[in-house]
């Protein structure tokens, strides 16, 4: 239920530290922080960018893996009421250097493994005045527990309003140049609200225990990590997503809600440690980013023997706008290729291009209203004013809504296939294929086409062991869907191409077979 103390994030680690103070807040490597500690730290953080000269809503940033101390600087940032920045620690330095520059960071959070790339580019990293270095002293920077600890203790108090940015996540930058998605206060208060009312699933309890492993500069990290925070758990934070830690660490601390993509939880089935770990006090297991194969969640059912919950939402959403409930989370269920229903408070409709609402059983583009919704992409006025009209989130995926108001993504807009004048979504033609026997991973891409424009191509990664040809899944696929959706070629690869965050990298897929053309499209 809401906690009527907890208006703004700063709120958060000042309730727990007052009702909570000897329980773990963090724990990180066999580090554990109490309430009572981690609220001290983040008032020290807080009071240490203020004393740099940092004034309330100016950007501050963290580059570098999962560590329970990027939690102690998001709520230092919120309670000295300025914005922290995520940086992905994949990009490539000109990368990261348009971020800092973009987003005029002037407090820079670095772990040690990362000081060779800012040194790169630190000539040319315009806005800041401050640089912190996680651990061990980067080009004689002050390491962060003496600059943290040499802060006072007495909590700044700063006056926040729920309309002010908290959090400020760049999207993945696979069209143009990233966006930073301006994420307020409200977005993660307000939307809580009508979470725990979803089912018995949702709900909190004094001992839950959650971990932390998909990356913080992604709102499936970040916003995660809230949901716990928020509800006064204990959250155990991994460095990364690597199966055989994530079976030791959900042993270790007795983890009860976990959160990864389907990716990351067929690694884990596919581990030896898998087959004799103890998931005993798991709960519930939260999953996003893309639905779950019917004989991976059939595998998954059996050995964790929890309920399994879909999330799908993005960051302009502040996470998860929709819920697949357990109940459908059952062999030959055809909700399984559904998103789920809206959370409570939380209105979806399926918009045709003018925004009206379409039909049961229609495609058209998934619109979102709610508390969540980003105030806006920093410096970016007019694609702000195409994303959000009305109050209305246009996300870019196509999808529809069937008669009991399940939601069903079908694929993003812009991936959409134009053949001869036939609108293909990829999604449709990948879940018919994954059916096959000999399909592990596939992804559906237009690629281009004297006679039609585009036609379709599968790109496929085999089965171990499995021994199928390109006739054979064409011909599979005909009994599947209508004829002018099926591929008219098949490539096989070893594996495909994904973000951090699990997703398809469709436009690096789409790369070479469109190389030397003006146009990306048909």
């Amino acid at each position: 239920m809401p906690i009527a103390e907890l208006q703004v994030l700063a709120d958060i680690p000042r309730h727990w530290a007052a009702n909570r103070p000897g329980k773990a807040a963090t724990v990180f490597e066999d580090r554990v922080v109490s309430w009572a500690d981690f609220d001290r730290h983040a008032t020290q953080v807080a009071n240490g960018i203020i004393e740099a000269g940092v004034k309330p809503q100016a950007r501050v940033a963290y580059l570098g893996k999962n560590s329970d101390l990027y939690f102690q600087l998001l709520f230092g940032a919120a309670k000295s009421n300025t914005v922290m920045v995520g940086i992905n620690w994949r990009l490539a330095p000109p990368e990261v250097e348009y971020i800092v520059n973009d987003a005029r960071i002037e407090v820079l959070f670095v772990e040690e493994e990362f000081f060779g790339l800012i040194g790169e580019i630190r000539e040319r990293l315009a806005t800041v005045t401050l640089y912190v270095a996680m651990s061990g002293r980067g080009h004689g920077w002050e390491e962060y527990v003496s600059w943290r600890d040499g802060q006072s203790a007495a909590d700044p108090m700063l006056p926040v309003d729920s309309e002010d940015i908290c959090v400020q996540l760049y999207t993945s930058g696979t069209t143009g140049r990233p966006k930073g998605v301006q994420l307020p206060n409200r977005g993660f208060i307000v939307q809580r609200y009508g979470d725990e009312i979803a089912g018995e699933w949702s709900k909190w309890h004094d001992d839950d225990v959650i971990m932390i492993p998909m990356p913080v500069f992604h709102v499936g990290g970040t916003g995660w990590g809230f949901q716990g925070f928020y509800n006064g758990s204990t959250q155990v934070i991994l460095g990364q997503a690597e199966p055989g830690l994530i079976i030791e660490t959900i042993q270790k601390y007795r983890v009860t809600k976990v959160f990864v993509v389907p990716a990351v939880l067929q690694f884990m089935l596919q581990h030896e440690a898998s087959k004799t770990a103890d998931f005993s006090h798991v709960r519930v297991v939260l999953y996003g980013a893309s639905p779950i194969p019917e004989d991976v969640l059939v595998r998954a059912l059996a050995t964790f023997k929890c309920p399994f919950v879909q999330l799908y939402g993005m960051t302009e959403t502040s996470g998860s706008v929709t819920f697949l409930p357990p109940e459908v989370h059952v062999a030959g269920s055809t909700k399984l290729r559904s998103c789920g229903i809206p959370f409570h408070g939380i209105e979806i409709i399926i918009g045709d291009a003018a925004g009206n609402a379409q039909p049961p059983g229609q495609v058209g583009e998934i619109m979102i209203r709610a508390p969540g919704i980003m105030k806006g992409y920093w410096n970016m006025p007019e694609a702000t004013a195409e994303a959000v009209k009305d109050g209305w989130y246009h996300s870019g995926d196509a999808g529809y809504m069937d008669d009991e108001g399940f939601i069903y993504v079908y694929d993003r807009v812009k991936d959409m296939i134009v053949s001869g004048g036939e609108n293909i979504y990829p999604a449709e033609v990948e879940s018919a294929l994954s059916k096959h026997p000999a399909v592990a991973d596939i992804a559906v891409i237009g690629v281009p086409s004297d006679r039609w424009g585009e036609e379709v191509k599968a790109v496929v990664v085999k089965e171990k062991g499995a021994h199928v040809t390109e006739d054979e899944l064409i011909a599979f696929a005909r009994t599947q869907i209508a004829g002018f959706k099926t591929p008219k070629s098949v490539d096989f690869v070893d594996s495909l191409p994904r973000n951090p965050s699990g997703k398809l990298l469709k436009k690096e897929l789409r790369e070479p077979y469109w190389a030397g053309r003006e146009r990306r499209v048909g």
